[in-house]
Protein backbone atom coordinates (compact mmCIF):
# COMPACT_ATOMS: atom_id res chain seq x y z
CA UNK A 1 0.00 0.00 0.00
CA UNK A 2 1.65 3.85 -0.98
CA UNK A 3 2.19 5.70 1.58
CA UNK A 4 0.51 8.57 1.13
CA UNK A 5 -2.87 6.66 1.66
CA UNK A 6 -4.41 7.01 4.80
CA UNK A 7 -5.50 4.03 6.49
CA UNK A 8 -9.20 4.92 8.09
CA UNK A 9 -11.43 2.85 10.81
CA UNK A 10 -14.52 2.27 9.43
CA UNK A 11 -17.64 1.22 11.22
CA UNK A 12 -20.87 0.09 9.38
CA UNK A 13 -24.34 -0.33 10.24
CA UNK A 14 -26.28 -4.08 11.22
CA UNK A 15 -28.36 -3.52 7.94
CA UNK A 16 -25.60 -3.59 5.63
CA UNK A 17 -23.75 -6.70 8.14
CA UNK A 18 -27.28 -8.78 7.45
CA UNK A 19 -26.60 -8.54 3.87
CA UNK A 20 -22.84 -9.59 4.11
CA UNK A 21 -22.68 -11.51 6.81
CA UNK A 22 -18.99 -12.21 6.47
CA UNK A 23 -18.41 -8.25 6.74
CA UNK A 24 -16.79 -7.19 10.19
CA UNK A 25 -18.65 -4.36 11.85
CA UNK A 26 -15.36 -2.38 12.19
CA UNK A 27 -12.45 -2.30 9.88
CA UNK A 28 -9.32 -0.52 8.67
CA UNK A 29 -9.00 0.56 5.27
CA UNK A 30 -6.60 2.63 3.13
CA UNK A 31 -8.59 5.43 1.81
CA UNK A 32 -7.91 9.31 0.94
CA UNK A 33 -11.68 9.88 0.18
CA UNK A 34 -15.17 8.45 1.34
CA UNK A 35 -15.34 6.83 -2.52
CA UNK A 36 -12.72 5.41 -2.28
CA UNK A 37 -13.54 3.88 1.49
CA UNK A 38 -16.80 2.54 -1.02
CA UNK A 39 -15.26 1.31 -3.52
CA UNK A 40 -12.22 -0.98 -1.10
CA UNK A 41 -15.60 -2.06 0.70
CA UNK A 42 -16.98 -3.41 -3.29
CA UNK A 43 -13.81 -5.30 -4.14
CA UNK A 44 -13.72 -6.95 -0.74
CA UNK A 45 -17.89 -7.34 -1.12
CA UNK A 46 -18.98 -7.39 -4.26
CA UNK A 47 -22.17 -5.69 -4.66
CA UNK A 48 -22.00 -3.35 -1.67
CA UNK A 49 -21.33 -0.33 -3.65
CA UNK A 50 -24.83 -0.33 -4.93
CA UNK A 51 -26.13 -0.45 -1.35
CA UNK A 52 -24.36 2.24 -0.59
CA UNK A 53 -24.42 4.61 -3.70
CA UNK A 54 -26.65 5.20 -6.59
CA UNK A 55 -25.02 5.96 -10.21
CA UNK A 56 -25.22 9.85 -9.94
CA UNK A 57 -22.61 8.96 -8.50
CA UNK A 58 -23.44 10.11 -4.72
CA UNK A 59 -24.39 8.82 -1.64
CA UNK A 60 -28.07 7.21 -1.13
CA UNK A 61 -30.49 9.09 0.16
CA UNK A 62 -30.88 6.44 2.96
CA UNK A 63 -27.78 6.11 4.11
CA UNK A 64 -25.45 9.07 6.24
CA UNK A 65 -21.93 8.77 6.18
CA UNK A 66 -20.45 10.95 9.13
CA UNK A 67 -16.45 11.57 9.07
CA UNK A 68 -15.53 12.75 12.97
CA UNK A 69 -19.06 13.55 13.33
CA UNK A 70 -19.82 15.91 10.22
CA UNK A 71 -21.79 14.01 7.80
CA UNK A 72 -19.72 13.52 4.14
CA UNK A 73 -19.99 13.38 0.42
CA UNK A 74 -17.94 10.80 -1.55
CA UNK A 75 -15.24 13.46 -2.35
CA UNK A 76 -14.74 14.20 1.69
CA UNK A 77 -11.22 13.89 1.98
CA UNK A 78 -9.87 11.19 4.49
CA UNK A 79 -6.72 11.40 6.85
CA UNK A 80 -4.76 8.80 8.62
CA UNK A 81 -6.89 7.54 11.49
CA UNK A 82 -10.22 9.63 10.74
CA UNK A 83 -13.34 7.58 11.68
CA UNK A 84 -16.23 6.79 9.03
CA UNK A 85 -19.41 6.00 10.03
CA UNK A 86 -21.71 4.31 7.77
CA UNK A 87 -25.10 4.77 8.83
CA UNK A 88 -28.81 3.81 7.86
CA UNK A 89 -31.43 6.53 7.86
CA UNK A 90 -34.51 5.70 9.86
CA UNK A 91 -37.58 6.58 9.40
CA UNK A 92 -40.98 6.42 10.76
CA UNK A 93 -44.21 8.12 10.73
Amino acid sequence: MPADIPVVDVTLPPALLRLFPDAPSRLELPAATVGAVIDALEARWPGMRDRLADSTPSIRRHINVFVEGRRAKLDTPLGKGTKVFIITAISGG
